[in-house]
C-alpha cells in the first residue's frame, strides 16, 4: 500500500490527511481516507469528525474525501439553477402532501359522543341547546354541535348545513365538508339573542365575584376582631 499524508486547509492548523492507496488485490487502485489530528489521533469517516470537533468547525460542506469545502461550488450551480428561465407552464406547481395525510373518517366528530365538561368543582356544565333548525340524522344533539364546533375550528368555508334534502338518498346526499344537519342561515336575529345570553352571563359573573369579594371582607373583618380581643 502507498501512503500519502498532507495539510488539510479545510480543518483547523495540524491536521493531517493521510490517502491510502491499494496495490494488490481485487480493489487494487482504490483509496482509503483517513485524517489525524494535532495529537496523532485517527479519524476514519465525518461522523467521527463531527462528534470531535463539535461546534468548533462547521462540516456541512466538508468534502471527506477530497479534504476540501465544496459550499462555493455548490452556491454556484444553484445560482446558475435559479437564473436559467423557467419554461411556461398550464398550470402553476403547488406544493402538497400525500392525499392519505388529509382524509379522515367520515364525521369523525361522533367519537366525541358522550363527552361532558366540568367546572372547577367537578361539576357537570349543562349541555347547550341548539336552534330547531338544526336537526341532524343523528338523534343526539351532542354530536351535531361538536360538528359544527369542530367545522368552525377547522375550516375557513362558511358552515351552512346540507344543501340536499335526506329523503332522496341518504347514502349520497351527505357532504362531509358540511356538519349533518338541514341548511341554515345565521340571522341578525340570532346574534342579538345570542349577545343577550352572553350579558346575562356577564352580569351573573360580576354579581358573583361581587358577592364573593364581599364575604371575604367580612370574613376577614371578623377574623381581625377576633384577634383584637383575645389581646385584650
Amino acid at each position: 500500500m502507498e501512503k500519502r499524508r498532507s495539510d488539510c486547509p479545510a480543518l483547523p492548523p495540524g491536521w493531517k490527511k493521510e490517502e491510502v492507496i491499494r496495490k494488490s488485490g481485487l480493489s487494487a487502485g482504490k483509496s482509503d481516507v483517513y485524517y489525524y489530528s494535532p495529537s496523532g489521533k485517527k479519524f476514519r469517516s465525518k461522523p467521527q469528525l463531527v462528534r470531535f470537533l463539535g461546534n468548533a468547525v462547521d462540516l456541512s460542506y466538508f468534502d471527506f474525501r477530497t479534504g476540501k469545502t465544496i459550499a462555493g461550488n455548490t452556491r454556484a450551480s444553484r445560482d446558475k439553477r435559479e437564473a436559467r428561465p423557467e419554461p411556461p407552464r398550464r398550470w402553476p406547481l403547488v406544493r402538497r402532501r400525500a392525499s392519505i395525510y388529509h382524509n379522515k373518517p367520515l364525521f369523525w366528530e361522533k367519537r366525541l359522543k358522550g363527552l361532558r365538561s366540568s367546572d372547577v368543582t367537578e361539576e357537570s356544565l349543562r349541555a347547550m341547546d341548539l336552534p330547531r333548525a338544526c336537526i341532524g340524522p343523528d338523534p343526539s344533539e351532542d354530536c351535531l354541535l361538536w360538528a359544527i364546533a369542530s367545522a368552525l375550528h377547522l375550516s375557513s368555508a362558511p358552515i351552512s348545513g346540507q344543501s340536499t334534502s335526506a329523503e332522496k338518498n341518504p347514502g349520497v346526499w351527505i357532504n362531509a365538508s358540511q356538519p349533518p344537519c338541514r341548511s341554515f342561515s345565521v340571522t341578525e336575529q340570532h346574534i342579538r339573542e345570542q349577545e343577550l345570553v352572553v350579558d346575562r352571563a356577564r352580569r351573573s359573573l360580576e354579581e358573583a365575584l361581587t358577592a364573593d369579594t364581599l364575604a371575604r371582607i367580612a370574613q376577614t373583618k371578623r377574623e381581625t376582631g377576633v384577634k383584637e380581643r383575645r389581646t385584650r
